[in-house]
């Protein structure tokens, strides 16, 4: 993980200092079924709007500027949420007879409390605090007061199993799961048949994303088989993406199927624990030790990367120079395509796949390519001023999203490593808690608000039809390694220094002394 997260931090990005655009988009969760027929279902009292918390332009406001109410260890400041103790914010979670916690609320203390305590703990003490507060654990329970807390209780089950669902795969997450809704519900079939269908949803979440981190494994293992193997003109690529797909708006819609599966199954607690830290008040024990890896996330990194030197393959494999020429047109095409669609991250993996050195050092390929519209691209994507031009066209494609009629206008694929640098210096440039050890909520309403965003994105169906034969090229045909990618150029345009011919008698070397070892 320190490795993946120092090769994506690696990237060119602006100086914690620069100055950030920020989107003023409104927070929204993911909709959810309430599990409870109407006639069971209670008004639920709510924290104050969050669209609120986002009046201001930052959230580094001073917090002792003006007398503050204090609520049970939980600190407002113009009916906003800013800090409280970790205690007072759990007990915020926890449902009862007259209140039940606003949605953003549960949202965002779900996501940032692993910072403090693994879910499986925070669901302990939910648990506890649920049956020590409702009596649920006394023999004559009161029957009327069960049906007033039970509707609230299997809401907030409810949210945790649909928008936190990989927090389950842990076993004392399922059996706390099972315990709580089991006091909840005794007595009553109705909501045993609620208890059935969460969990019934919850375990086909689990065994759809098992099936799809399986396949995930077949395919990284079938495209590991990069051409490592250097060979004068390596000919082992028998086909080319054009053979396979000659129309780029065809090419840039496979692309995006990609781009939405990959996203789909990202949890927003990956974006968390991504950035692992240790929390001074927990004996500076990591809060992760024993957590899964946020390998959804790094899949898609990764898919990133795969397809920058797919881009950068399939320029330098061509033998003469006017097909290579060619092979550039045809990706700035596709690059344009995935542009009008919103797919910014195929986008910018062809244009950094366009601008690797074995690429963009082959001038005589170029001078044959008209590089107009691939110069407004590179415009686009320009990464000065905080990536200011890119910012502009996510929140236009935002907001085609937000007043979208069909679910072609509705995609918007962020830039994904910047998305992740981004919630990265937010993670950094502010503190946990603060020095009287309350936990920072402001900060976390920010995240919350960033992560929420990208939940919405996600969750877009690729109105696209399928081409299998374009997917599987795209997902699996082996692509060269630096190396080979260099010989490739080396190949087409003669080194022009001292230092490119040094390199090319190497890597000519190298493969001679391979092919008789093979």
């Amino acid at each position: 993980m320190a490795k993946f997260l120092a090769e994506l931090l690696g990237c060119a990005l602006p100086d914690k200092g620069s100055s950030s655009v920020r989107e003023t988009v409104r927070f929204r969760t993911s909709a959810h079924a309430n599990p409870l027929p109407a006639h069971k279902q209670e008004r639920m009292p709510q924290t104050p709007p969050f669209a609120a918390m986002f009046d201001s332009s930052g959230y580094n406001r001073n917090l002792y500027q003006s007398k503050e109410d204090g609520c049970g260890g939980l600190y407002y400041h113009d009916n906003n949420l800013l800090s409280g103790s970790l205690e007072a914010l759990i007990q915020h979670l926890v449902p009862s007879v007259d209140y039940y916690p606003d949605r953003t609320y549960i949202f965002t203390f779900l996501l940032s409390s692993r910072l403090f305590m693994h879910p499986h703990e925070l669901m302990a003490k939910v648990c506890h605090l649920c049956i020590e507060q409702q009596r649920l654990s006394e023999p004559g329970q009161d029957k009327n007061r069960i049906r007033k807390i039970a509707p609230k209780i299997l809401q907030l089950l409810t949210e945790w199993t649909e928008t936190f669902p990989y927090d389950f795969r842990d076993e004392r997450m399922m059996r706390n799961l099972k315990e709580l809704a089991q006091r909840v519900t005794s007595g009553d079939e109705m909501y045993r048949k609620n208890v059935q269908q969460l969990l019934q949803n919850l375990l086909r979440k689990l065994a759809t994303v098992s099936q799809y981190e399986e396949v995930l494994a077949k395919i990284s293992a079938a495209s590991t088989d990069r051409l490592t193997v250097l060979k004068t003109k390596p000919q082992s690529i028998q086909r080319d993406i054009i053979t396979v797909c000659n129309d780029p708006y065809t090419l840039a819609q496979q692309l995006t199927h990609i781009e939405l599966e990959r996203l789909n199954y990202i949890g927003p607690e990956e974006f968390v624990q991504a950035f692992v830290q240790k929390d001074p008040l927990d004996n500076d024990k990591s809060c992760y030790g024993d957590r899964k890896k946020s390998r959804n996330l790094e899949a898609y990194v990764e898919w990133f990367n795969r397809l920058s030197y797919l881009v950068a393959t399939e320029i330098c494999m061509p033998v003469k120079k006017k097909h290579r020429a060619r092979v550039i047109e045809y990706f700035i095409d596709v690059a344009r395509e995935c542009f009008n669609i919103g797919n910014f991250n195929s986008l910018m993996a062809i244009i950094s796949g366009m601008n690797m050195s074995p690429v963009s050092r082959l001038k005589k390929t170029w001078a044959k390519v008209k590089t107009a519209k691939f110069d407004i691209l590179e415009h686009q994507m320009d990464p000065s001023s905080n990536f200011y031009n890119y910012r502009t066209a996510l929140r236009g494609a935002t907001q085609r999203s937000l007043t979208a009629h069909s679910s072609r206008e509705k995609i918007v694929i962020p830039f994904f490593s910047l998305l992740i640098k981004d919630i990265y210096f937010l993670n950094e440039g502010c503190a946990n808690r603060l020095p009287n050890g309350h936990v920072n909520f402001e900060k976390f309403w920010e995240l919350a608000k960033q992560v929420s965003e990208f939940m919405t994105w996600k969750q877009v169906e690729c109105p696209f039809e399928r081409d299998r034969k374009i997917l599987q090229y795209l997902l699996t045909i082996p692509v060269f390694s630096d190396d080979a990618l260099y010989l490739a150029s080396y190949e087409s345009e003669s080194p022009e220094n001292h230092v490119e011919k040094d390199r090319w008698k190497t890597l000519r070397f190298v493969s001679k002394v391979t092919h008789i070892s093979e």
